[in-house]
């Protein structure tokens, strides 16, 4: 029987009401027993449920239940696998009913700004149509178990440094184009019931105050459905928050909050609406988390971890692999070097550390896999809980590796180099990693480096490794994961979700991060990731959409539907991808588009579209995408609108952003004429490019006497004339063209606009 929720709404007390928008406690929502309304449970979880049992501590010090732990966000971003990604998501669903959690608090998907921000490991990408992709698959898999999600950290959340408190000013343009962009496709596509603001201010008003972000982006724009939950401590003043939008505080506020609501209803200073509609949707997530528990629900551990091996092999970046040292025959002697082989570095700290149901380590997964056939030894070679290197251990791993055939290193940041509540300060890994690299390397020249790492690192070391595996955090089932990719079980075929760059001084927002005090500018405007790299041609370490395989792959046949498009059409792109190797493989097909001329800055190019094919060795696939307005528009403040410049556009589809291998060329035809409000300091060159003032703009100059100045030939008359104010026109005129004719032009010119919207 469906709940009437206004019937319900009209019987409760001002008080009870109130006492809906805070939490029970740090988990729960508030119940009202005399009505029947229930407490359901939230719990964290991105990649894997953290509920904490009875006797844990919300902070996560103690253990949660044990779940499945996937990989991280940076990682499964890395396998550009919608379809994975959705079926990570119903198994943490079917996780989260089992543990009668009715939503699990993820996924993250704010951009990475900067390779510093500690909490990296817990987002996607540094590319908002990549991020929201994957987002939304992720929220589809969870809500179709009947759990709910919760789209965080809502916005312009990107870096760990004062994140309470910091403002992050960002203008209109790079905030729909980034950091909004990588939430608006998957609240468009998915509908996560709820969405979670962040700590920060954005352009000074704390996210959780924020009409404009809350209610006009959100609810009106978007047409968000859900309710508004503050991450946990976020709000500031409960009133303003519950006006803007913010339904949900959390965790519970004691009364404080509830007192405030009332006082402000009472007062008059809170219309009793806005209260209701936030009750109104509250009650809405809560019957709803009823009506879909499943009672007695359980979920099969052992099929969970297979999952997790299967997600960790495509979350893998093969990054260098010198001499095809990989894949490595299951025979001789292998050196097993590193703590991470035997104390692996499968997930990130803070409030989404999973207590897993099981750890593969990959030492023993490597000594399974190779069984009889070879000698596999091990030895740690650094202290996991030191920088520093000792001597008596180094030596241990260089005797090893010198007496191997080849030597496998496992290495990369620990716990405590990056986390939720601060950021990095660097890109390096420790001291006694470096040193163990370049010492084993000068004894054994088939160095294989396995990193574990949530983020970008820097490799000074990198030409001392014949290959290089970056594993990021790979969840429970990363020792099995890395065993069945170094031994060619499977081909790797991830590719990296973020670039990598030579130096953290190369990155674009490295002047202004993490800004000064709570004030952070985002100078860098839309030139994020390979957006500045590319645009810019600072070359990388690997750039975004990198990685390689164990076989190779042929680009051929692009081809588009016709030539010419205006912007409401749908553009179809098809191109064949061939396996031309030995081996069967994954690879990621690219699709990026680059406006061939714009008057406004764009990047070079930017990711619209991408597909992971599994091809056997010598087969074909034609890929398709299809391309609508948004795949050409940017955001035109101006209007408050997407918009399509007229004119050439291409579509690069390749194997990374720096590995275009076909192109081809498509007009496209705006349907929307910008607008502008011509005055006396309107310049020519405004209204001789215009369509709508061309022509008139040439009788202007010829009543004027200066369109014999105007030679298109003559590069520097014609520049002077096209930055000159339309009122210069008045004093080069020598008498001929006055002020009344300069005031009658231009109001002609401003007629023009008026009829053409006619």
């Amino acid at each position: 029987m469906k709940t009437n929720i206004p019937q319900l709404l009209s019987q409760m007390t001002l008080e009870e009401k109130a006492s809906l928008c805070s939490g029970l406690d740090f988990w729960k929502t508030q119940p009202i027993e005399r009505l029947n309304i229930p407490s359901v449970m939230m719990t964290d979880g991105p990649h894997g449920l953290r509920k904490q049992g009875k006797e844990a501590d919300h902070l996560g010090l103690n253990d949660s239940v044990p779940a499945t732990c996937f990989p991280s966000a940076a990682g499964m971003a890395s396998s550009w696998n919608r379809d994975l990604i959705r079926q990570v998501g119903e198994a943490l669903g079917q996780e989260s009913q089992a543990e009668d959690v009715a939503v699990l608090l993820g996924p993250g998907t704010n951009i990475k700004r900067s390779p510093l921000c500690g909490r990296n490991f817990e987002y996607f990408s540094e590319d908002p149509y990549l991020s929201a992709e994957l987002a939304a698959h992720h929220i589809q898999g969870v809500q179709s178990q009947g759990v709910g999600t919760s789209l965080k950290h809502f916005a312009a959340n990107n870096q760990e440094e004062r994140r309470m408190s910091v403002d992050a000013i960002v203008d209109e343009r790079t905030l729909r184009e980034i950091y909004l962009a990588s939430f608006e496709g998957a609240v468009k596509q998915s509908q996560p019931w709820s969405v979670m603001c962040s700590y920060n201010k954005l352009n000074g008003t704390y996210t959780g105050e924020n009409k404009f972000l809350l209610t006009k982006v959100l609810r009106e724009e978007w047409g968000f459905e859900g309710f508004v939950v503050s991450d946990w401590g976020a709000v500031n003043e409960r009133v303003d928050g519950l006006r803007a939008g913010l339904e949900l505080e959390m965790p519970a506020n004691n009364g404080i909050g509830d007192a405030k609501i009332v006082k402000a209803v009472r007062e008059g200073q809170l219309d009793a609406e806005v209260l209701d509609q936030a009750v109104t949707k509250i009650l809405e997530f809560i019957f709803k988390a009823v009506e879909q528990r499943q009672a007695d629900a359980t979920y099969n551990a052992d099929e969970h971890h297979a999952l997790a091996r299967k997600i960790g092999q495509e979350s893998m970046v093969l990054l260098k692999n010198e001499d095809h040292l990989l894949p490595l025959a299951k025979k001789g002697k292998i050196a097993v070097i590193g703590e991470f082989a035997q104390n692996p570095r499968y997930q990130g700290g803070g409030s989404s550390h999973v207590n897993p149901t099981q750890l593969d380590k990959a030492f023993d997964e490597i000594t399974q896999l190779v069984g009889d056939q070879g000698q596999v030894s091990y030895t740690a070679g650094y202290d996991l809980d030191s920088d520093d290197v000792q001597t008596a251990l180094v030596q241990e791993a260089v005797q090893q590796a010198a007496e191997a055939d080849v030597a496998i290193l496992f290495t990369g940041l620990p716990d405590r180099y990056e986390s939720e509540g601060y950021d990095r300060t660097h890109l390096n890994i420790p001291q006694n990693h470096q040193q163990l690299i370049e010492e084993i390397a000068k004894v054994q020249p088939n160095l294989i480096i396995v990193l574990s790492n949530g983020s970008p690192v820097e490799m000074p070391w990198i030409n001392h490794a014949k290959a290089v595996l970056e594993g990021y955090l790979g969840g429970q089932a990363f020792g099995g994961a890395v065993a069945d990719l170094l031994f060619g079980e499977v081909s790797p075929s991830g590719k990296l979700a973020e670039t990598f760059p030579m130096h953290l001084s190369d990155n674009p927002s490295f002047l202004y991060f993490p800004g000064e005090k709570d004030r952070v500018e985002y100078r860098e405007g839309i030139f994020v990731g390979y957006r500045y790299y590319d645009t810019k041609q600072v070359e990388p370490l690997f750039p975004f959409g990198y990685g390689l395989s164990y076989t190779s792959f042929e680009y051929s046949d692009l081809q588009l539907d016709r030539q010419q498009y205006s912007d409401q059409d749908k553009v179809k792109v098809s191109v064949t991808i061939t396996n031309t190797g030995k081996t069967a493989g994954k690879e990621i097909v690219q699709l990026y588009v680059s406006d061939h001329e714009s008057t406004v800055t764009r990047p070079q190019k930017e990711l619209k579209g991408f597909a992971k094919v599994h091809l056997q060795a010598g087969e074909s696939q034609t890929v398709q995408f299809t391309l609508d307005k948004r795949a050409f528009a940017y955001y035109n403040v101006d209007i408050a609108d997407w918009h399509v410049e007229s004119g050439t556009f291409e579509i690069l589809i390749g194997s990374s952003s720096r590995d275009i291998r076909v192109q081809q060329s498509v007009e496209i035809q705006s349907t929307v004429e910008l607008p502008i409000t011509i005055d006396r300091n309107t310049t020519m060159g405004d209204i001789t490019t215009h369509p709508t003032t061309q022509q008139l703009a040439k009788e202007l100059l010829e009543r004027s006497g200066m369109g014999e100045l105007f030679d298109p030939s003559d590069d520097m008359m014609s520049a002077m004339v096209k930055g000159m104010p339309l009122r210069a026109m008045v004093n080069f005129g020598q008498g001929k063209y006055t002020e009344e004719m300069l005031a009658k032009d231009i109001e002609i010119l401003n007629q023009a606009f008026v009829n053409n919207q006619r």
